[in-house]
């Protein structure tokens, strides 16, 4: 007998690329142009033509009407707004006397311009999506009344979004929120980068390109290279020991609960929670009068005889930042008790007991089981965590206030770029560099998180624990 070869292994990975396939829609602008029919190439112009004229009404009005409330947006107000973006203005404010009265004419405001040139890019972008669909939605019409006999109605169409394609509606209106209030925003501030908003440009400014962006690169001005490198390098070393220390004593703490000999395990989860459920920033302004010079911390350990004179907690630069690591650490430890406390409760009884019955010890048990099933499912939440310490405002601003300060400089040695940014605007008035900070503050969370996360095995290995 002839051997038979043996069939190839298919990996799982191209099956599941091959079940999840979708093919392209044949609806498409460029089929819509080249076979689309008169009245679907109208369309190109008046959107829901097509639709009308298939029986498609309530659709084909919608249509029309988004149509006409964007073209009366351009004619009033969005032409002049990108007509004048290029500018940002530039008439100044005006008197003149008129029956021995002062009338003051308004100039140009830079800020109402710039985001009202934004917005007419972002709503003209928004506006060409929603042409393409339209269009496409008449070719669509035009097809499968020539293939079915008749389009699909208005009932059928609200059947279908609610039904087949029930995620795409119920996706709307979170990414329109984004949009709106996340992309827009986040645009904006990129644009202020490369103006000269400042305190002396309050009104009017103008583009100034990467003249801004060189400040971060001198050894003179508002923001140096030297202060600049400091603060996005204590940065970096608070997120990390504010993440992992949490994240590890957090475990600790966890684990010595969930054991089976602890007792009363609901009580002390209980008292951990008490910080959490006390605001943070009543915490943080209390935690900040003990610690002055002449709070309640030193004034016990002076009356002891522990200490001849107050201890510097925000007055020497060490000292600071040991400081507010250790504050964040009675904040952030319940947080990360309560979410170890569920994972550990899930992992599977059966590992450990197989593990003791192979001779397995403590230690092993914990770092062949315990701690690699805590780090795949919680590697989303360390991330997520890192990038919230990047950005903790709270702990920073209401417990040391970015101090100690010296003179002459816009950063204290326990402030992060999200502070910095924060006394640049608001009590600056500097928003291009608090701009050009943010943009920097962004572009380390991105880098930081995507490199983290692809590298880690909730992403390699997301259908299941290594």
């Amino acid at each position: 007998m002839e051997a038979t070869a043996s069939p190839r292994p298919v990996r799982r990975g191209l099956i599941r690329r091959k079940a999840d396939y979708i093919p392209p829609s044949r609806y498409t602008l460029r089929a819509a142009a080249r076979q689309g029919d008169t009245l679907t190439r109208l369309s190109f112009l008046v959107l829901g033509l097509g639709n009308i004229a298939r029986r498609q009404i309530a659709k084909g009005i919608l249509f029309f009407a988004v149509e006409v409330a964007y073209i009366v947006y351009m004619a009033t107000n969005g032409v002049k707004g990108l007509s004048m973006l290029p500018s940002l203005g530039w008439r100044t404010q005006t008197r003149r006397k008129i029956d021995g009265y002062w009338h003051y004419d308004a100039g140009d405001n830079s800020v109402l311009l710039l985001v009202s040139g934004i917005a007419a890019i972002f709503i003209t972008l928004l506006f060409i999506v929603f042409w393409a669909y339209a269009v496409r939605s008449a070719y669509k019409a035009q097809v499968l009344q020539r293939e079915t006999g008749h389009a699909p109605t208005f009932t059928e169409d609200l059947s279908n979004i609610t039904d087949r394609n029930a995620q795409v509606s119920l996706m709307a209106l979170p990414v329109a929120g984004i949009l709106v209030f996340t992309v827009l925003p986040t645009v904006i501030m990129m644009c202020i980068a490369f103006t000269s908003y400042d305190s002396d440009h309050v009104l009017l400014f103008d583009w100034v390109g990467l003249k801004n962006f060189s400040q971060l690169f001198a050894t003179t001005g508002t923001i140096t290279v030297d202060q600049f490198v400091s603060v996005l390098v204590w940065t970096l070393v608070w997120a990390f020991f504010a993440t992992f220390l949490n994240f590890f004593l957090g475990m600790f703490l966890a684990m010595i609960i969930n054991r089976r000999t602890t007792r009363l395990k609901g009580l002390w989860r209980a008292i951990f929670s008490l910080s959490i459920a006390v605001p943070q920033f009543v915490s943080l302004l209390v935690i900040n009068q003990m610690l002055q010079p002449e709070g309640a911390v030193n004034r016990l350990l002076q009356s002891w005889g522990w200490i001849d004179g107050p201890l510097p907690f925000f007055t020497d630069t060490t000292w600071a930042r040991v400081t507010v690591i250790i504050v964040n650490l009675w904040v952030g430890i319940p947080f990360t008790i309560m979410q170890i406390t569920g994972i550990l409760q899930n992992i599977p009884a059966d590992q450990y007991e197989a593990a003791r019955l192979d001779g397995a010890n403590w230690w092993q048990i914990f770092t062949k089981i315990t701690m690699p099933y805590l780090i795949f499912v919680l590697t989303p939440y360390l991330i997520t965590t890192f990038t919230g310490n990047v950005n903790n405002f709270n702990i920073i601003y209401l417990l040391s206030g970015g101090n100690p300060t010296e003179t002459g400089d816009t950063a204290g040695k326990t402030d992060l770029l999200i502070t910095w940014l924060y006394k640049l605007t608001v009590d600056r008035g500097d928003y291009n560099l608090g701009a050009v900070i943010g943009i920097f503050t962004f572009i380390v969370l991105a880098v930081v998180s995507l490199i983290t996360y692809r590298s880690s095995s909730s992403y390699k290995n997301e259908g299941g624990f290594r």
